[in-house]
């Protein structure tokens, strides 16, 4: 990984290690961005690399390592062939076996061609650094021979002439998978016992004469990771080791360059059944990325400082980091992130690959491209690095991943800090008109993959003209409600609203125009909702879209899953007010804000079905994208069509109705817990309660509606997911009295 402003490299099992140029070079790291570009506008300081994948040449495997340089990206691994972006796997494929040199401004392969082989088992290329002077890159890994000379798992490559060094040689008795370079040393971590014909346990040093040097660092196990700190003076060590020369230290140690006595060692610091996968640094610190195996281990990233080698700060998402990098205050990382709800960000869900945070604050930050996970173990990204190219600053990123941004590509893909093409999705609208002389203009907050912030523009009657422009930020698992009310209109007029939402430089598409009648007078049944305290209210009046407004004032909006069945009529209340329909197999919907634990509660929405299957009507869940692990505070209906409500209290506690309604009718239901207990109403009146118990599981989560997990519930029925139609759902922070719920049912019609 090169970074722009130092010309230090910042990536995977390699990276230029310029020790002798660092200090006075690195001044500038923090602070300046490539020089003579500026970065992009459009995107969300301090990111300055966009999230916008460009064309770039595909191997047919893995990429494991890389090294960059002068314009030039080097990339190592276990792979056979190459071919041009777009181009289908087996078709214009040209050889590069285990190594490919690229032109990091255009993405195409240089005329270096170097073949890395050995003579039984599989060759693989799993570290690469460059020199401080640029002119030699070391290669680690698995291999016998480059371009057909002899060599023992290490190789110096002259850049300028593309051929393997002749004096550079000696013997590592195993794969080597990490090489940090100084000007006159080369480090090396890795699988082997010895190097030279002498012991040296998985970590060692040699000049770049090929001479054994007396640095001994031994470990115990595996060496990942091998980082020299920008002064010269210790080495950063990281694997899967618990001793280093016999000392207790698990995964992470730093030692002294010259000896390889350990100046820093962290026993307990990371968990056991986690490792160090890569190391990086910038002038004031050093931040790993790290494996854990089981679950719930340790998977993040650390950040520490380099004066006290003490810790600054540490994330604790899970789904294993691979590779870390540095650039303009921001610690990029490849990884197969899947959970970081522990620091308030997504809950567990499908996979994120690339993300972003600043060096001095773990909070993730708005950028996020995406791989998939691709072939080999597979985890996606493996290693990233950097470089600069004809005044622009260009991140590669290689791996086993065979697409990005959802896009054919296999192996590579690189970013640059600009220009920003990637326009924001378009607004979801919803509108509302609950009091006589307004009409709510409700929107989704949208997404851009490198831009939190966005600037949304409303346009009303079909003008050009925005009529009201304000910003909101949101991120993808994160997409707020926003709302302005138009008050120049008057009762019985019919309006129309569109909105875009622009980044700075790219703007959306107009959202499809909504139009609302302006009500004449208030709706009895939403007035009595809200005077009541609904802290979510939706009424499902959306076309079609992902976008469940709040009509409670709290902008606590749904999040649709799948498709449900829009617009259904005739909906459970008089009046305008539409109602929404679920398939009983995958669809639901569930709210966009996190929630804290109800200590008491009310749920209450309409329901008209005829299945026998049973599901889930509404509850507390802790997972978005998928069925929850922790799951109470439900209603949910048998496949005899009685209908259950339950809470966790110790264990699974629940009350039911002694008759069915899945008979094809509307009926109003209302789930209470609060001091005096739990109570169930249908159609304004107590079915089932008791006072026994009080209290409920105790967890952060959000309210879902038509689906979620009914393992260990009693009389569980065929279906997690409700087959039926959903209108008027409410959720209130109390518990509300047995007046307020048959007041609500009166209300029905007007």
């Amino acid at each position: 990984m090169m970074n722009g402003s130092t010309g230090r490299r910042g990536g995977g099992r390699g990276r230029v290690r310029a020790v002798s140029a660092a200090l006075g070079l690195l001044a500038g790291a923090l602070t300046a961005t490539t020089v003579g570009a500026s970065p992009a506008a459009a995107l969300t300081p301090p990111v300055a690399i966009t999230a916008d994948d460009l064309s770039t040449w595909q191997t047919n495997g893995i990429v494991w390592s890389m090294a960059a340089g002068d314009g030039v990206v080097y990339a190592g691994g276990t792979f056979s062939r190459l071919r041009p972006p777009t181009a289908a796997p087996g078709t214009n494929e040209q050889p590069a076996v285990n190594f490919a040199a690229f032109d990091a401004a255009t993405g195409a392969p240089t005329d270096c061609s170097l073949s890395f082989t050995i003579s039984s088992g599989t060759a693989t290329v799993r570290a690469l650094a460059l020199s401080p002077d640029g002119e030699t890159l070391y290669a680690g890994g698995q291999f016998g021979a480059v371009n057909g000379v002899g060599v023992s798992n290490i190789a110096a490559i002259d850049t300028e002439t593309c051929t393997v060094s002749n004096t550079f040689k000696i013997g590592v008795s195993a794969t080597v998978r990490g090489l940090a370079v100084t000007d006159d040393t080369v480090y090396l971590a890795g699988d082997f016992t010895q190097v030279g014909g002498q012991s040296r346990s998985h970590f060692a040093a040699v000049t770049t004469g090929a001479s054994l040097l007396p640095f001994t660092a031994n470990a115990d196990e595996v060496a990942r990771a091998v980082e020299v700190t920008p002064d010269g003076q210790n080495v950063l060590l990281g694997g899967d080791f618990f001793r280093i020369n016999g000392t207790n230290t698990h995964a992470l140690a730093v030692v002294d360059a010259t000896t390889g006595q350990l100046t820093k060692s962290y026993p307990g610091f990371i968990h056991n059944n986690s490792t160090v996968q890569d190391i990086t640094t910038d002038a004031g610190g050093f931040y790993t990325a790290n494996e854990g195996t089981g679950g719930g281990v340790f998977d993040g990233r650390i950040a520490l400082n380099l004066g006290t080698f003490e810790q600054r700060w540490r994330d604790t998402c899970l789904g294993a980091t691979q590779a870390v990098l540095v650039h303009s205050g921001v610690l990029y990382s490849g990884s197969h992130a899947h959970d970081c709800s522990s620091m308030g960000a997504f809950p567990d869900q499908p996979r994120k690959h690339l993300l972003a945070q600043s060096v001095d604050d773990p909070k993730l930050l708005p950028w996020f491209p995406d791989t998939n996970d691709g072939i080999g173990e597979p985890v996606g990204p493996r290693v990233m690095a950097q470089t600069s190219s004809g005044g622009r600053h260009y991140m590669w990123v290689g791996g086993e991943f065979t697409t990005v941004n959802t896009k054919a590509q296999q192996g590579l893909t690189r970013f640059a800090d600009g220009p920003d093409t990637g326009v924001p999705w378009v607004p979801n609208v919803s509108l509302s008109t609950l009091t006589p002389g307004r009409i709510d203009v409700n929107w989704q907050t949208s997404f851009d993959t490198d831009d939190g912030e966005l600037t949304y523009r409303i346009y009303k009657d079909g003008s050009n003209t925005p009529i009201h422009t304000t910003t909101g930020y949101s991120v993808f698992w994160d997409r707020p409600q926003l709302t302005w009310t138009d008050t120049d209109v008057a009762p019985g007029e019919t309006h129309s609203y569109r909105i875009t939402a622009s980044d700075g430089t790219n703007t959306s598409a107009k959202s499809p125009a909504q139009s609302a009648t302006v009500a004449s007078a208030t709706e009895a049944y939403p007035a009595r909702v809200r005077a009541d305290g609904a802290s979510l209210y939706w009424r499902w009046d959306e076309g079609t879209s992902t976008f469940a407004h709040d009509s409670s004032g709290n902008l606590n909006n749904g999040f649709m899953r799948n498709g449900p069945a829009y617009r259904q009529t005739p909906a459970a209340v008089a009046g305008p007010s539409t109602a929404i329909g679920f398939n009983g197999t995958s669809q639901y919907a569930y709210s966009n804000r996190l929630n804290p634990h109800p200590a008491r509660f009310t749920v209450e929405t309409w329901i008209k079905t005829t299945t026998t299957q049973g599901g889930r009507i509404i509850g507390f869940g802790n997972l978005t994208q998928q069925n929850s692990t922790r799951h109470d505070k439900l209603v949910y209906m048998r496949n005899d069509g009685r209908l259950q409500f339950g809470v966790r209290s110790g264990s699974a506690r629940t009350i039911a109705t002694s008759g069915a309604y899945n008979d094809g009718q509307w009926h109003h239901v209302v789930a209470t817990q609060g001091p005096s207990g739990m109570a169930l109403y249908v159609d304004g009146q107590l079915r089932a309660s008791t006072i026994l118990y009080t209290t409920n599981d105790n967890y952060q989560g959000y309210w879902r509606v038509g689906g979620d997990n009914l393992s260990g519930w009693p009389n569980r029925p065929t279906s997690n997911f409700f087959a039926g139609q959903i209108d008027e759902t409410a959720v209130y922070p109390t518990a509300l009295s047995a007046s307020q719920i048959s007041a609500h049912y009166a209300l029905r019609n007007g």
